[in-house]
């Protein structure tokens, strides 16, 4: 598996981070950077839901070798740090034309 270009996973957090933490901040990684900046904090949750199209029937992201459920408030919160997070580095690692 080819790693991504992006390190989120491993830029500090406010919060204290768990193994589901982590793998969130990982799954974020892999995400490819045209769908994350398709994004619309606007959106209702079933319309993100929709969007990312990794949910079970009810409600909660799947995610391998986690610890806890996914709820869609936490993914809203994390996502929208790794936006930020990408649009800060984003020059750095794909060059100023992406």
């Amino acid at each position: 598996m080819e790693q991504p270009i992006w390190n989120f996973e491993q830029e500090p957090s406010d919060e204290p981070m768990d193994e589901t933490g982590v793998n969130l901040r990982a799954y974020f990684d892999r995400m490819a950077d045209d769908k994350m900046r398709g994004y619309s904090p606007a959106w209702t949750d079933d319309e993100v839901i929709a969007w990312d199209d990794n949910f079970r029937d009810d409600g909660e992201l799947m995610l391998l070798c986690c610890e806890r459920d996914v709820e869609i408030r936490e993914y809203r919160k994390v996502l929208e740090e790794c936006i930020r997070y990408r649009d800060r580095v984003r020059d750095k690692l794909v060059g100023r034309g992406a």
